[in-house]
């Protein structure tokens, strides 16, 4: 016969017991731990800055949002920009914009090009996947871009990475549970 007092007694610690783990620290350990997170997250930073400088872009890391450049690319692929001021900007390039009034930047493809004898270059986009060129996305009364609305060129890519980031965008609980659980594990794990 089984008291009910003593099922529980010989059942093994969860390892999900974070305040536990938190009172078993002592200063120095906590102190540790935070600097630890602290450098992580700072040199995190720190590379992405430098992939600014060095590509040229404010945003040299981008996921495609929408299915409107398929087959080039899906929604969820990475891609990677550069925007080197003095690359011009050619019909059939794969570029990514801003459009005053919309936050999220737009991945499509340049179809025409104008350039004025002064060197000023407009030009116009279009989705592969869409019917009709882009027009109807940019502000209003704007027909043209020029170079001061592009983020950056497409380089390259890495197919379906950014599934990631879309799915913690669609659901935000996710994405703020993921983050905890890694906050939590980087100032819990213990050196060996």
């Amino acid at each position: 016969m089984v008291r009910a007092g003593a099922v529980g007694a010989h059942l093994p610690a969860s390892g999900l017991d974070i305040f536990g783990d938190l009172r078993k620290m002592n200063k120095r350990q906590l102190y540790y731990q935070v600097l630890n997170f602290a450098m992580i997250v700072s040199s995190a930073l720190m590379i992405w800055k430098g992939l600014i400088v060095l590509t040229g872009s404010e945003s040299p890391i981008v996921v495609v949002l929408s299915g409107s450049m398929e087959p080039a690319f899906h929604r969820g692929d990475l891609l990677f920009l550069t925007n080197f001021r003095e690359d011009p900007i050619r019909a059939g390039e794969i570029v990514v914009f801003k459009v005053e009034g919309r936050d999220i930047p737009i991945v499509h493809r340049v179809i025409k090009v104008h350039e004025k004898d002064n060197g000023d270059i407009k030009f116009l986009t279009k989705g592969d996947n869409n019917e009709v060129d882009d027009r109807g996305l940019y502000k209003e009364g704007q027909n043209w871009l020029e170079k001061k609305d592009v983020v950056g060129r497409a380089r390259g890519f890495l197919p379906y990475v950014g599934m990631v980031t879309i799915i913690m965008n669609d659901y935000p609980k996710f994405k703020y549970a993921l983050l905890a659980i890694m906050g939590a594990y980087v100032l819990l794990k213990r050196e060996s």
